[in-house]
């Protein structure tokens, strides 16, 4: 739907007073559909290529058919509009094309993480009423899959085989080497279809209509901080961010930029800015299953990529990996998410590459991306930026959240726009603890917008540190802790402290080859830090926990503060 409630008064609206120029701001634009938005892209570029995996490619024409022929299949099988299809796929064409054949054939994605234990995929399928499941036929992966059938909802599994993805010598040497992971498929269990057999019927002649306001994904978030809970996408939602996030890059060049994709697409982030996106300009996706340097240094080389949408500690890796000006020479343009972005990795990275990379913002909540810098204009370092076009934002007091903050104080961020979610599946009450009546959603970050609408996050209200009263921001000391050399990550909260009710914890990473002490860190921060926010505990760890997209985590180590011993040291 478009946006009822847009305000066009800068004392309300401030990020009208410097928009950047040639965007407007006001979005007014039709609602449409995911599978209309694809079927523009085929029709109107045909024979330009539409995926890489690997060296081989696929055109527009050929993954328009493959869909059709998959959305058939899916019919075959008795998907119909309601039915929820789950897909548990690394990055790779089938999962492309899964997911558009699933919409078209009037169903709901569920997408679920591969790394995920049986019993979590089991409880999201469960939650959903997931009752196919597409799956790649690697192990461990399949063999959780097929662990689903017989148990619940999940009636039936389509296998697809990795190696058929790859050009045939290419394949033969993954066979050959990684024979071992290659999962057995049952040739005798009218449960299990392979994809091939799938796609062997004529393309589906007469698709279910699909409406802007249906449901297209269920997005299953929450799961680092709590019981993860289905996020409602409609077609409408994932189509107007899909429009905002192009409207951010009037530079771009439909049907010539080439989008690498290694973030994971099941992840809403990846699924809007990279395939989406990508696809509705036309773009050539450049599929990574994983990130794995050789490979990605490899793919860079050889496809030449434009545009790269990525997380902190992804663009820092590269960075780790030796990354050269010619490696990173074609891309232009940089969107990054998931996580603060620290500015010596901002500055590292524009350096190294001379692209432009933007710190964005956004949540699954609202299909996810609300926020970003400008790509030309003014990029205020440590700053989310703007908001997109079509999103409204406030900065609402923390104690009394219907009422707006000044500019200038802090608050929690809250959002209104075409792409906030329809609500939480089946979860009435956790909709209602989020969403206003009229529309708003609170994110629960806490933030402070400036006389230009530019917004600073400061942290999480939930991961807000209360030290003998006072309030202490994680990112805060997360920032003081980076500007230490020697530190690549850094992960800050609170922990139980019988004298002070929380006490500062921070758990940091080095880089290769650093001996910096805990006692050294302690006092590299003491003119960086005040004495309340200075830690109690600091911790060197050779590797951090994090999120399958690659953001730092702090479920784990909270989990693990919580089993020990409170301190009770004044």
């Amino acid at each position: 739907m478009t946006t009822q409630h847009q305000t066009s008064d800068a004392a309300t609206a401030p990020w009208l007073h410097g928009y950047p120029a040639g965007i407007d701001w006001v979005f007014n634009e039709e609602p449409g559909t995911l599978t209309a938005m694809l079927d523009v892209a085929v029709a109107r570029f045909g024979p330009r290529p539409a995926m890489d995996f690997l060296g081989r490619r696929w055109s527009y024409a050929e993954l328009g058919a493959l869909v059709d022929r998959t959305a058939a299949g899916f019919a075959r099988m008795g998907a119909r509009p309601g039915s929820r299809i789950g897909l548990c796929l690394p990055n790779s064409p089938y999962f492309v094309v899964a997911f558009f054949a699933a919409l078209k054939a009037g169903a709901t994605v569920v997408n679920f993480n591969p790394l995920c234990v049986e019993t979590e995929l089991a409880a999201q399928a469960a939650d959903s009423g997931t009752t196919i499941m597409v799956a790649i036929d690697l192990e461990p992966i399949f063999g959780r899959v097929l662990g689903l059938l017989g148990r619940g909802t999940v009636k039936q599994v389509v296998a697809c085989r990795f190696h058929r993805a790859l050009r045939p010598l290419k394949a033969m040497a993954f066979r050959i080497a990684n024979r071992r992971m290659l999962a057995t498929v049952p040739r005798d269990d009218d449960r299990v279809v392979t994809f091939d057999s799938l796609i062997a019927g004529p393309p589906i002649a007469f698709p279910p209509p699909v409406a802007p306001e249906d449901l297209a994904v269920l997005q299953y978030t929450g799961g680092t901080t709590g019981t993860p809970k289905g996020v409602m996408l409609t077609h409408a939602n994932l189509t107007a961010n899909c429009r905002q996030v192009q409207r951010w890059f009037p530079e771009s060049r439909p049907g010539e930029e080439r989008m690498l994709a290694v973030l994971p697409l099941f992840h809403v982030f990846a699924l809007t800015t990279a395939m989406n996106a990508g696809l509705a300009w036309g773009a050539e996706l450049v599929l990574l299953p994983r990130f794995a340097p050789p490979q990605l240094f490899a793919a860079l080389r050889r496809r030449r990529p434009t545009l790269f949408p990525g997380v902190p500690t992804l663009f820092k890796a590269i960075l780790d990996h030796g990354a050269t000006r010619d490696d990173l020479a074609s891309v232009r343009a940089c969107i990054s998410g998931g996580a603060p972005l620290p500015l010596e990795v901002k500055r590292a990275f524009e350096a190294a590459s001379g692209c432009t990379l933007v710190e964005g913002y956004g949540l699954t909540e609202a299909s996810p991306v609300c926020f970003c810098n400008p790509v030309r204009g003014e990029n205020r370092a440590g700053t989310i930026g703007l908001p997109l076009p079509g999103v409204e934002a406030q900065i609402r007091s923390l104690d009394d959240p219907g009422r707006p903050a000044p500019l200038g104080e802090r608050g929690e961020l809250v959002l209104r726009g075409p792409n906030v979610m329809r609500g939480y599946w089946q979860r009435p009450a956790d909709t209602a603890a989020i969403m206003t009546p009229d529309g708003w959603l609170r994110t629960g970050d806490v933030g402070i917008m400036d006389a230009d609408g530019y917004v600073t996050l400061v942290d999480r209200i939930k991961d807000l540190i209360i030290c003998s009263g006072y309030n202490v921001y994680p990112r805060a000391v997360e920032e003081a802790l980076y500007a230490h050399r020697d530190i690549v990550a850094a992960t800050v909260l609170g922990m139980p402290d019988s004298y002070r009710g929380e006490s500062v914890a921070a758990f940091v990473q080095l880089r290769p080859g650093a001996t910096l002490t805990e006692a050294e860190l302690h006092a590299f921060l003491e003119d960086r830090l005040s004495p309340v926010e200075m830690p109690r505990l600091i911790e060197i760890r050779a590797e951090l926990p994090k999120t399958a997209i690659g953001k730092l985590s702090r479920k784990e180590l909270r989990d693990e503060l919580l089993r020990r011993s409170p301190v009770t040291r004044p």
